[in-house]
């Protein structure tokens, strides 16, 4: 039947779904093989997408992330690679736990039927995932070898407590990184983040600072830049010195961190921050009532708006001064909210005429400027603008007249080497990682605090550290975790002395679970520890990682320190988790992220049961570049339905047998399927996913008019065509494709087809179009051959009716070939 008839044929699209989920899930297609990697019978590929939080059913953003993943993994099986496509729940978590005290139910009952519901999702939506690998991060399975990582992750140095100001969420009632602090507020609940004191655990990521940022080289050209730039800012390296004030009174000097060590002699005052430890050390007695004041209040604001450059200047003098080591001037030491506790040592030397918020403060007080580097503009002091630039020292003692900035910053840190009064040294922007939640849904910290012997870890042999029934009321947020007043669980015999204990009663960051589960999708039912070796050798590490780019910092820079630190564990031979990176865009509705507030999203489910699986997975993969956003106001998944139909219906039409020979079909036809393959093979390398779709749309067009008006159905070129149509199509519509190959005479899957062979001969063009232009304006376009000669290709472009009008008898002064496609002749 043709296009043509009145009544085109059609099928059954939801019938179709539930006849192929159950196919796929009887031949078990999608199981990843050990052995068939172990005995080199076929090389592997790990493919994997960030796996979801069960909050809820599946939505537009994870339609589009996984009809793009599927893509890759289902391209690399048609390849002859044996591929790994794990899927499992990140399913620890604050939503479960507040839905649980809303419902009064225990957290598990909410995450494991989101979870249900979102797996049966997945199949619906036909994704190849191994479902054998299943595993979710709140199963105690799982968090067993999440504690045993941070037991082995202790006994190297790598966790630590220690009591520090935190990030405090007042709604959720817990402690927060400062990644996952967004412009003053939780990232989470939107609530404003105060600060408080706390002892909390951290891991040790500065440890491996320099060595996460020397080795974002070896992956930058498979990650999107913007995430290798974000990592690097994120780890902030600066070389710079530290430098010794001495204070009168203390035994200790007062130690900076300063970039610009070539700036000391405009250095007229310190700066502790205000809740450092440090400045309720150096303060007077006659000063401490007016410090404590001014500390209680700044512990209101955030670390955003402390760093705002546009925040009025507040500060309280601390009654001491310093000796500026290379001037010997006692220099008045201020505590003030615009230093922040945790960068550097806590304290800076202020520079007022070339640092905008040192010259803020100084004159807000009063304080001395003194400008050292002359660039030529208006001296800070009358103008009230900091000078940043380079340009000539002045008042600089041995510095003087020197103009180059290194040099300047190399002199300095060799007179205070040489003194003892500074040392050159290297700085990151990096913080430890701070891990301590004061929640429920989360895995326990294995340690136990004893009176006696202080912190003692749990056994290894009593992992897990299960979480106990708690539910509804008993997981209100108290300002400590609710486990702590679990008063059975807490309490407990040290493991050392056999006195009486307590457990930790803080959960772990659920960005911990998340930073090692690709390494457990290798051996997902392994016993003996967090994974097989030997699995994670033959697998390791993911070749593609596909997901949001919103975890640029986070989960990335976090999975990279695991990676690192079980590399020199002896547990990995790899020192990079991701080796390429794909980031999707986002799905919009009307020009704006969609949201319950704006009454703009769209239900997935509704869509998938209007318009079918395969249609809304071709328009999210047609509809721009994966890293681009988009809009579905303006998508047609209606338009892709009919695309669909009209492919499948070529699949009814072929004629000849199956196993025809193409070599005997026509040529023409065949030219334009093998073109197509090896463009699509290109394109989806390139991960340019959207013109492939576009190349094989083009393909179902031309084999139409073959059918209809050209060599006709029985053509083996046809049959040929129509096959690489289903092949090609089951990396984005598998439903419609597994029609079209059963209709084809093949049996299932097409998943297990093999990739289209292209025949050589078959790319290279009957001919190719030559522009000829005359004083470089195109005049003619011929249609010549590949090989043709020049001298031939200058006779045919000089012997052209519209070229020789165009030279008008004018003398020919130079033809400039270059064979087969351009001629350019200059008169």
């Amino acid at each position: 039947m043709s296009d043509h008839d009145t009544e085109p044929a059609t099928y059954d699209v939801a019938a179709t779904e539930q006849k192929w989920q159950q196919v796929w899930g009887e031949l078990d297609i999608f199981r990843a093989d050990d052995v068939a990697v172990a005995s080199g019978q076929r090389e592997k590929r790990y493919a994997l997408t960030m796996f979801p939080y069960p909050s809820g059913d599946l939505h537009m953003g994870h339609a589009e992330v996984f009809a793009l993943h599927d893509v890759i993994a289902r391209y690399w099986r048609l390849r002859g690679f044996e591929v790994l496509d794990p899927m499992g729940w990140d399913s620890f978590g604050l939503p479960a736990e507040n839905a649980a005290i809303r419902n009064n139910e225990h957290p598990a009952t909410y995450t494991y039927a989101n979870i249900e519901t979102q797996a049966s999702s997945m199949r619906r939506y036909g994704l190849a995932f191994d479902w054998s690998r299943r595993l979710h991060t709140s199963d105690p399975e799982y968090y067993r070898w999440t504690q045993w990582l941070f037991l082995k992750f202790r006994e190297r140095g790598l966790a630590y407590r220690k009591k520090s100001p935190v990030n405090w969420c007042p709604h959720d009632q817990t402690v927060l990184a400062n990644e996952q602090v967004v412009d003053g507020a939780c990232e989470r609940c939107g609530a404003v983040v105060t600060k408080r004191d706390l002892t909390q655990w951290y891991f040790k990521i500065t440890d491996y600072a320099q060595r996460l940022l020397d080795d974002l080289d070896t992956v930058a050209d498979a990650w999107p830049n913007r995430v290798v730039v974000a990592q690097r800012n994120w780890i902030g390296r600066s070389e710079g010195a530290h430098v010794d004030f001495v204070v009168e009174g203390r035994e200790e000097p007062l130690r900076v961190y300063t970039t610009r060590p070539d700036t000391l002699y405009g250095a007229t005052f310190m700066v502790v921050a205000a809740d450092a430890a440090l400045a309720g050390e150096l303060v007077s007695d006659a000063q401490r009532a007016a410090y404590d004041t001014y500390r209680d209040e700044i512990r209101k604001a955030s670390d955003i708006e402390r760093l705002a450059t546009d925040r009025p200047k507040s500060g309280v003098d601390l009654g001491v001064t310093a000796t500026n080591p290379v001037t010997g001037e006692q220099m008045p030491v201020w505590a003030s909210d615009y230093v922040l506790a945790d960068y550097g040592t806590g304290a800076i030397m202020a520079v007022p005429a070339h640092d905008q918020r040192d010259l803020d403060f100084a004159r807000t007080f009063g304080l001395p400027v003194r400008r050292v580097v002359d660039t030529g503009e208006e001296n800070p002091e009358e103008s009230g603008v900091a000078t940043t630039g380079d340009g000539v020292y002045v008042a600089s003692g041995p510095l003087d007249a020197i103009t180059d900035k290194a040099t300047g910053i190399r002199t300095m840190i060799e007179r205070l080497q040489d003194e003892g009064t500074g040392q050159g040294t290297v700085n990151f922007r990096l913080r430890d990682w701070l891990l301590s939640r004061q929640r429920f849904w989360g895995c326990p910290i294995p340690v136990i605090h004893c009176p006696t012997c202080g912190e003692v870890d749990v056994p290894l042999d009593q992992l897990p550290v299960e979480l106990p029934e708690l539910r509804g009321a008993d997981l209100k947020p108290k300002g400590v975790s609710p486990l702590a007043g679990a008063e059975d669980w807490v309490n407990v015999d040290c493991p050392s002395c056999g006195g009486p204990a307590r457990r930790d009663s803080d959960t772990m960051d659920t960005f911990v679970d998340s930073s090692w589960y690709h390494l457990r999708f290798t051996s997902p039912g392994h016993t003996e520890g967090p994974f097989d070796v030997a699995k994670l050798r033959l697998w390791g590490p993911v070749d593609q990682y596909v997901g949001g780019l919103e975890h640029a910092v986070l989960h990335l820079l976090y999975a990279r320190f695991f990676t690192k630190v079980l590399h020199d564990m002896d547990l990995l031979d790899f020192v990079e988790p991701f080796t390429a990176l794909l980031g999707q865009g986002v799905v919009i509705n009307n020009g704006k992220k969609m949201s319950k507030s704006l009454g703009n999203g769209v239900d997935l489910g509704d869509q998938l049961d209007t318009f079918g699986v395969d249609a809304v997975r071709l328009t999210l993969v047609f509809a721009s570049p994966p890293e681009d956003n988009i809009d579905w106001a303006d998508m047609s998944p209606a338009g892709s339905s009919k695309f669909l139909q009209r492919a499948w219906r070529l699949s009814g039409d072929v004629t000849s047998v199956a196993g025809s020979d193409p070599s005997t079909g026509d040529m023409a036809m065949r030219r334009v399927t093998h073109r197509t393959v090896h463009e699509a093979q290109e394109l989806v390398e390139s991960h340019r996913f959207n013109v492939m779709v576009a190349r094989v749309m083009e393909l179902v067009n031309a084999t139409r008019k073959a059918i209809d008006s050209g060599c006709g159905p029985a053509d083996p070129a046809v049959r040929e065509a129509v096959e690489v149509v289903a092949v090609l199509l089951s990396l984005v519509a598998p439903y419609t494709a597994e029609e079209m190959w059963e209709r084809l005479g093949h049996q299932p899957s097409v998943a297990q087809a093999d990739w289209p062979v292209l025949d050589p001969a078959l790319l290279i063009e009957d001919s190719v179009v030559a522009v000829v232009q005359v004083q470089g304006k195109v005049k003619a376009r011929l249609d010549v051959a590949p090989d043709i000669a020049e001298v031939d290709l200058e006779v045919l472009a000089m012997a052209d009716p519209d070229v020789v009008r165009a030279i008008d008898g004018r003398e020919v002064r130079k033809v400039v070939v270059r064979a087969p496609k351009l001629v350019n002749v200059v008169v």
